[in-house]
């Protein structure tokens, strides 16, 4: 994990590229190098709305460019502001389905001056993917994002 760590701080601090553009990257990079991670996106919040607009992403087009805050599982961690990690998105009622192929999604929240800004949102393909190790590198990949923005 500390290779990919390193990559994606260079990603971060390239000052070639916007931050749209740095973020597009980090999805690259991560869809690239988890083979578990079959789609990979940032959301953010809308302004001053209580919903969250679809940043960059790498993976099959969704229809869920806007989520309400509670709705869906991006929508949850928009309120409780916590990492939400589902093993089996079958077994959660409140989830909003992107692609039929979803079975397991973590969502983690990105905090800027102490408020919860947007999330990177992760779709697996497989059942119960996600280790304490994503969690970890993603927290930490968040935490680096709240820099940039």
């Amino acid at each position: 994990m500390s290779e990919i760590k390193k990559r994606l701080s260079s990603i971060l601090e390239s000052p070639k590229h916007n931050t749209e553009e740095k973020l597009e990257k980090v999805c690259h990079l991560l869809d690239q190098e988890i083979s578990y991670f079959n789609w990979t996106g940032f959301y953010f919040k809308n302004g001053d709305k209580d919903e969250l607009k679809l940043g960059p992403y790498v993976g099959a087009p969704t229809d869920h460019t806007i989520i309400p805050y509670g709705k869906g599982i991006c929508g949850q961690v928009a309120v409780s502001n916590e990492t939400f990690v589902v093993p089996d998105v079958h077994q959660e009622s409140n989830y909003l389905s992107c692609s039929i192929d979803t079975k397991a999604e973590i969502v983690v929240p990105i905090f800027k001056d102490g408020q919860n800004v947007g999330q990177i949102d992760i779709d697996s393909h497989t059942v119960d993917p996600f280790t304490a190790e994503d969690r970890e590198l993603l927290e930490w990949l968040c935490n680096e994002v709240s820099k940039i923005l």
